[in-house]
């Protein structure tokens, strides 16, 4: 099935977002390379692809996981959560609809 984790960053988490992104988008690419990665992104702060200094409030994964319990453990072994980056984590079942 699949599972969205929603994560919601502190303040001004984008010096301790470019340290830890390399071993983040790493497990990111486990996923994918399994076939099992249907989007992953950050939430620009403000309203560009780009928000430069501005940084990021969030991120979406919609990922294939056996069980919640499983998503649940993965999202809670991202980097971003051990380097602080994270305030929040949720994790839903997903059902994909379109397209």
């Amino acid at each position: 099935m699949l599972y969205a984790i929603i994560a919601e960053d502190v303040t001004d988490s984008l010096e301790k977002r470019l340290a830890s992104r390399p071993a983040h988008v790493e497990r990111l690419n486990i996923l994918k390379d399994a076939g099992r990665l249907v989007l992953a992104g950050p939430h620009p702060t403000i309203d560009s692809e780009d928000p430069g200094s501005a940084g990021f409030s969030g991120s979406l994964i919609v990922a294939e996981f056996p069980s919640l319990q499983e998503a649940q453990e993965w999202a809670s072994q991202d980097p971003y959560i051990s380097a602080g980056v994270y305030e929040n984590v949720t994790v839903k079942p997903f059902k994909k609809v379109l397209p």
